[in-house]
């Protein structure tokens, strides 16, 4: 599995469940670390570092590798806070009160929330609360922001502001999205990878990539038939 993921981009994966997108995703910022299970073979480079090299620092790759869940998961603390967490565990002690603002404005959440930072995040609406996580991921002013399913949870009004932010912050960020909703997909995405399980010679089951290109040729033109089977329904 080989892929380019080009700067200032939205790169799709897609794929029917248990093909690994999400797995490959958390390999990016070395969040799969935290589970005991995980085996990590290949390499993934960042600005040509190997980010699973000896020595390298993975608190430091998830600062500069952000990530957004699924599932809104604001702290249980201010909304204020949520955003000052990351800064502050970098050190940061000077500037909060403007990057708290510059994080908000960023997520499009400043103009909702600016005469309530010290209510408790947990009081957002799911949309809220979501572009609450996005703020605090780019409060640490990250590279990279990964998005494991970002609008699963939440309603199409909802959706639709997350991916107008996905849009805007494309600007100063690269975006890696995983997302069952090929729509979603094609409306926002400039490259997509599409992941299937793959059958090996052993007779065991992997997931793997199968084809990697700019949006409108994987969705109008696939070159390989297991993309355009998942494409149009035909499995998946």
């Amino acid at each position: 599995m080989t892929c380019d993921i080009a700067a200032n981009e939205i790169t799709a994966f897609i794929g029917p469940s248990g093909c690994g997108k999400s797995t490959v995703l958390r390999c990016f910022n070395r969040m799969n670390d935290l589970v005991p299970s995980a085996r990590v073979g290949g390499s993934i480079r960042y600005k040509g570092h190997d980010v699973y090299a000896e020595g390298v620092n993975a608190a430091e790759v998830r600062r500069r590798i952000g990530m957004v869940f699924q599932k809104p998961n604001p702290f249980p603390k201010s909304i204020y806070d949520n955003v000052a967490f990351g800064p502050r565990l970098n050190g940061k002690k000077k500037g909060l009160d403007d990057l708290v603002e510059k994080s908000l404005t960023g997520a499009a959440l400043w103009d909702e929330v600016k005469d309530k930072l010290h209510r408790s995040g947990l009081d957002l609406s799911g949309g809220q609360q979501q572009r609450l996580c996005i703020a605090r991921a780019i409060a640490v002013e990250p590279d990279v922001i990964l998005m494991d399913e970002p609008c699963s949870a939440l309603d199409p009004i909802a959706t639709a502001r997350i991916e107008d932010l996905m849009e805007e912050l494309k600007r100063e960020y690269t975006i890696v999205i995983v997302t069952h909703n090929m729509q979603q997909a094609a409306r926002v995405s400039d490259m997509t990878a599409f992941m299937s399980v793959i059958d090996q010679e052993d007779g065991t089951r992997h997931g793997g990539l199968v084809e990697f290109g700019r949006t409108e040729q994987i969705f109008t033109h696939p070159s390989d038939p297991r993309t355009e089977g998942y494409i149009t329904g035909r499995f998946g």
